[in-house]
């Protein structure tokens, strides 16, 4: 099964790791191998994740000790990344 990740997406992982590396680089790094090591584990278990009680027919990963939860929807040809965004983050 293909990840696709949406523009939005991408941009929230870059602003995320924006945001960490002005004070420690090498976190923004691990942070964002984390959130990529746990997207990739989708293309075998898609299911993996939540169901989402936000955001109708989308699933939550997360990434504990992390607070960032990757939003996801599983599509028969592919599990397409939605957003990513902090858990103490207000979002519909």
């Amino acid at each position: 099964m293909e990840i696709r990740r949406s523009i939005p997406a991408a941009e929230d992982l870059e602003r995320i790791c924006a945001w960490i590396e002005r004070d420690n680089p090498e976190a923004a790094r691990r942070v964002a191998q984390t959130i990529y090591d746990g997207r990739a584990k989708l293309k075998e278990f898609p299911g993996m994740g939540r169901l989402s009680h936000r955001m109708s027919g989308r699933r939550e990963l997360m990434f504990p000790p992390l607070p960032y939860i990757v939003v996801y929807q599983v599509k028969q040809e592919a599990v397409e990344i939605s957003r990513i965004f902090h858990g103490a983050q207000d979002w519909p």
